[in-house]
């Protein structure tokens, strides 16, 4: 254990946490992860129970005088989006992250804190270990959440006994969210048709970077900027000036992350280097004024580099770049029912040059189950004109409110009374699991809150150390006055 996020409170949730942060746990390489909460569990003496997937819930018994309680259960995801800054070496499937404490915050050393849901994971631990009283107790840690809510998706029906869930993933303080939008991936393959580079060539690699990211639901609304969308522009805009040939373009990490930094290999005629490189400069002060109070650091670059063994046959970059030209990102409507939430949208999240391909990965949400499959239908039209082959996934489903919630009433007025102000109640547009969970546990009873967390699926991914005790602190008042059965 690295011992940094000593000295701060709970005490035990921290360490939790920095032991969580110490076995790697990348979406679908959970493993190392969860033999380490299978090993405590067991060392405690809890029940554990493992699905064919490999999602855990670890049981505990009443302490004295809660045996007459409901039983409860606790709810987080073990996976982390593995996010890093290029200039960062980092192996998220053998390095443990290296968090440390700034001020109010921890966050970590280039890369994703993966305190989504870490934290929260970290919590329902510490309840269980921690003296608390509580009544009968499940701590369900499923799989895979970021890439899809595979384990949520596949969670077995025999796992849970309790009516009461309390997931952990939500990420503003004083807020308790009753329901989230549906979503579902669509990708696209472009088969790379390849030629010669040209005579008297030289190539770069074009870079943008500098941009924000962040969380495809939560900060989707933001106006952040899409480095995918930056860079194909770039492209578009230099092939009239220098006749470019793109030999691969790259971005994006993950399906939920807006793209930070995007990577491009071109070539042109040597005797054009003087105009790309006044080209590079004017295109790199046009962005810098579009987004010079939204996206401060962001850059356009290029750097000479060798030569390419290839590059695109001149067909399938003209239609690759109109495909993405044409690619929609960002939000699509707002809700005309919430004031200030995000309807529907999509993420163009990822794209990735291979051997025989050039692969994209986009992502769409919504709370209108037909409005999440027009907008899919919209960027498969994008991708199908410019000649890819087309998947898309079975997605999972929006989880409706429930302002009749039992436990909703409950926590709202431990909350209002510790506190002195009634919380924030609210449905958002990031993807939970409790949708998934209540279709597989009909009457399941769910809330989900946290503490405050910022820049989620970033580099620059914190969680408040004052929040975390406040979120902490309500968790255990409000499983004190569960009702009996």
């Amino acid at each position: 254990m690295a011992n940094v996020l000593k000295g701060i409170e709970p005490q035990i949730v921290w360490d939790y946490f920095e032991n969580i942060l110490q076995h790697p746990h990348p979406s679908k390489k959970e493993h190392k992860l969860a033999a380490y909460i299978e090993s405590w569990a067991r060392e405690h003496n809890f029940e554990v129970l493992k699905d064919k997937t490999g999602n855990l819930v670890v049981r505990k018994p009443a302490t004295p005088g809660m045996e007459d309680r409901l039983p409860i259960c606790i709810q987080g995801h073990i996976d982390m989006v593995c996010e890093k800054n290029s200039d960062v070496t980092f192996d998220f499937e053998n390095d443990p992250i290296q968090a440390y404490i700034d001020g109010d915050w921890v966050t970590a050393k280039g890369t994703t804190l993966g305190a989504d849901n870490g934290i929260g994971v970290a919590m329902g631990m510490a309840i269980m270990t921690g003296g608390f009283a509580h009544p009968d107790i499940e701590l369900l840690c499923t799989l895979d959440e970021e890439t899809g809510l595979t384990g949520a998706i596949t969670l077995g029906t025999d796992m849970l006994k309790a009516k009461i869930l309390i997931n952990l993933d939500s990420e503003e303080d004083g807020a308790f969210t009753i329901g989230c939008a549906g979503g579902m991936n669509t990708s696209g393959s472009f088969k790379y048709i390849a030629e010669k580079v040209p005579a008297d060539s030289v190539a770069y690699e074009v870079i943008l970077k500098g941009m924000q990211g962040g969380h495809s639901g939560i900060e989707i609304h933001d106006g952040r900027a899409n480095a995918l969308k930056f860079c194909n522009r770039f492209l578009n805009n230099a092939m009239k000036k220098v006749d470019i040939r793109l030999s691969s373009i790259k971005g994006g990490s993950a399906h939920n992350a807006i793209p930070r930094e995007a990577f491009a290999v071109i070539t042109f005629p040597s005797s054009k280097e003087g105009d790309f490189l006044a080209f590079v400069k004017e295109y790199d002060a046009m962005i810098k004024a579009e987004y010079k109070s939204k996206e401060p650091n962001i850059v356009c670059e290029a750097k000479k580099v060798e030569l390419p063994a290839r590059v695109m046959a001149r067909d399938m970059q003209g239609r690759l770049i109109s495909s993405f030209y044409a690619m929609p990102t960002g939000v699509y409507r707002m809700s005309p029912d919430i004031k200030g939430l995000v309807q529907t949208s999509t993420n163009f999240a990822v794209v990735d040059t291979r051997d025989n391909e050039v692969f994209v990965l986009t992502s769409q949400r919504s709370s209108v189950e037909t409005e999440k499959l027009d907008m899919a239908a919209v960027v498969l039209a994008a991708l199908e004109l410019g000649g890819a082959e087309v998947k898309q996934g079975d997605g999972y489903p929006a989880w409706q409110p429930n302002m009749d919630s039992k436990i909703l009433k409950l926590a709202s007025e431990v909350y209002t009374k510790k506190y002195g102000h009634e919380p924030k109640i609210e449905a958002i547009h990031a993807g939970l699991e409790c949708g998934l969970i209540g279709e597989k546990y009909p009457g399941m009873d769910m809330l989900s809150f946290g503490p405050n967390l910022v820049d989620v699926h970033s580099p620059d991914e914190k969680v408040q150390i004052s929040s975390a005790k406040k979120c902490f602190d309500l968790l255990q008042e409000i499983i004190n006055n569960i009702p009996k059965k």
